[in-house]
């Protein structure tokens, strides 16, 4: 199954939306709210396209900062949330691959493509995994670690 991969941009805004509430259920106008203020960094946003022209994957990454995905983490550990902020780190906004795809080397490939500037740029990947989500097996395989929990979420380390 060939794809090959490419950086996204802003003009990937409403694919990225059509794929969150496609896959995952989400409300329009929610997700439409997190794509614009959520601080996306396209340029290291990647999406992966099968020979047929068909986008069969999608890596969003984001510059917005852990307190803003979880607030409460302020008043719970304002000491972690000092050291973690005082580090360089991107988030995983979206990762969704799909679902003929799954379990092959796709996910890899993707994370892959743009790990030599994430080495060069940040100190470990955040990664809040919303707990309905099936992901939390997915990310702890690749090594990163737990360090806070919420109503909505686990949030995930993972060192660079």
């Amino acid at each position: 199954m060939p794809y090959i991969l490419q950086r996204m941009t802003e003009d990937d805004a409403p694919l990225t939306i059509d794929w969150m509430v496609r896959q995952y259920g989400f409300d329009r106008a929610e997700v439409e709210s997190w794509v614009k203020n959520l601080h996306f960094n396209w340029p290291l946003s990647v999406k992966a396209i099968d020979e047929n022209g068909h986008v069969i994957g999608l890596l969003n990454m984001s510059d917005y900062r852990i307190e803003e995905e979880t607030p409460q983490i302020l008043n719970d550990k304002p000491e972690l949330i000092r050291s973690l902020n005082a580090q360089r780190y991107i988030a995983v906004f979206s990762f969704i691959v799909a679902e003929e795809y799954r379990g092959t080397r796709l996910n890899y490939d993707m994370l892959m493509s743009i790990m030599p500037e994430l080495k060069t740029k940040y100190n470990f990947i955040f990664i809040p995994v919303m707990h309905r989500l099936k992901t939390h097996q997915y990310w702890q395989r690749w090594g990163a670690k737990e360090f806070y929990r919420d109503a909505d979420c686990v949030d995930y380390k993972l060192d660079i």
